[in-house]
């Protein structure tokens, strides 16, 4: 790291010494390629930002999805610069938490309520609780391999973890409806909620859209035996459809959790549900002490105007495709066999043939030398940003990674 990165590098070895791990979670260097990219980052404009040693990238994770519209976008900081002027964590709610609640009501056609957070995770567990408080049961089913948070029923990791954390959640295979019957069947009476994610986007492992005969059997089986249907729609919401992604492929939630790009980088997190849940809502403990932050508040509705004029799901189809289609291109050019999984606006692409990442990992690699930030092992984003400008020049530049190959 140090020949490219050596500010990373210097700035990793002071915070290995502070932090537990140095950088962890999902944004630590060996999520990635280490060595090969950078740890730290300074600023950013648009589809760019720059790391602590002054490179550049065009991102195509936009944050890790956040950044919907690009990164310091000037009308949602402007929204947020003036909510901020006025305060931060007051004793109460302001306006914007109605206001805020009031547009997603509005534009949801399944919810007649909205509560706040500040993470994904904060609201796929308290969803789950809804659902067990509504139902009087037990029983989660998530399909295995999907996140939905660090929470102890959900976390992907293992240290700290108990067996009774999950104890009452079951796992089925994506786009198995045989297996999921089973489960009904195994717990009866006894299954509180079923949680989905729009699409299938597992880490280390293709994304997959749901078959429709998949989203009807999850809808139907919710259905018949009065259990909670969850959309996790933390990764995708608003990027498939300015109503939710559950209209892009026909599921039918009581529930739906939206974050990341709803602030555009704002720590802001929502859940919607139906009418009949509202009471069931407010016997479930929530707060959080910057929860009612009008800052991130102002942003969301400012995000949300932004992505309605904008249209911001077909730009981001359209340039989704364009780069996709560019990408195989080039592969194809210069010998190298890609795969493409995933919708348009949240694609990835890895080396064909590849059970260990490795050649995916070279090629991320070789991406980020010339100054285009992809990810090995996770789902990339589109944004408002990525111009057609921007797409030319990012694959102009993943041409010449791929002559490296």
């Amino acid at each position: 790291m140090s020949e490219r990165y050596p500010k990373s590098a210097a700035l990793f070895a002071r915070a290995r010494k502070v932090i537990p791990g140095g950088i962890y979670g999902h944004v630590t260097p060996a999520a990635t390629v280490p060595g090969a990219m950078p740890s730290f980052a300074v600023e950013g404009r648009g589809c760019r930002y720059r790391d602590a040693d002054g490179n550049e990238f065009i991102d195509f994770m936009c944050g890790y999805g956040p950044m919907l519209l690009g990164y310091h976008h000037p009308e949602v900081e402007a929204a947020a610069a003036e909510a901020r002027a006025r305060g931060s964590a007051f004793n109460h709610p302001t306006e914007l938490t109605v206001a805020l609640a009031e547009a997603l009501v509005a534009r949801i056609d399944f919810a007649d309520w909205a509560v706040f957070a500040k993470n994904g995770s904060d609201l796929t567990t308290w969803a789950v609780q809804v659902a067990r408080e509504a139902t009087g049961r037990r029983k989660v089913l998530k399909v295995r391999g999907a996140y939905h948070g660090t929470h102890a029923w959900c976390s992907p990791g293992h240290g700290g973890l108990l067996a009774e954390d999950r104890a009452h959640v079951a796992e089925f295979a994506w786009n198995d409806e045989a297996a999921l019957e089973d489960l009904f069947r195994r717990h009866r009476d006894d299954v509180a909620a079923v949680i989905v994610t729009p699409f299938h986007h597992p880490a280390y492992a293709d994304s997959a859209e749901p078959s429709a005969g998949f989203v009807a059997a999850v809808n139907r089986l919710c259905a018949a035996h009065g259990a909670l249907l969850v959309l996790d729609d933390v990764r995708c919401f608003p990027r498939l459809h300015l109503g939710g992604s559950h209209l892009a492929y026909g599921w039918r939630p009581d529930l739906a959790v939206y974050c990341k790009a709803i602030g555009n980088g704002h720590p802001l997190a929502a859940c919607v549900g139906r009418a009949g849940y509202q009471a069931t809502a407010s016997r479930v403990f929530l707060t959080g002490s910057y929860w009612h932050d009008p800052a991130p508040l102002a942003a969301a509705l400012k995000v949300l105007e932004v992505a309605e004029r904008e249209n911001v799901p077909a730009r981001l189809e359209r340039t989704g495709r364009r780069f996709v289609e560019g990408f195989l291109a080039l592969g194809e050019k210069h010998g190298v066999r890609l795969r493409a999984s995933g919708p348009a606006a949240m694609p990835y692409v890895r080396v064909a043939d590849d059970p260990g990442f490795q050649k995916t990992q070279d090629l991320c690699a070789a991406a980020a030398r010339e100054g285009v930030y992809i990810h090995p092992h996770h789902n990339w984003f589109l944004g408002l940003a990525h111009t057609d400008e921007e797409i030319d020049e990012a694959l102009a530049r993943i041409g010449r990674a791929l002559q490296m190959q």
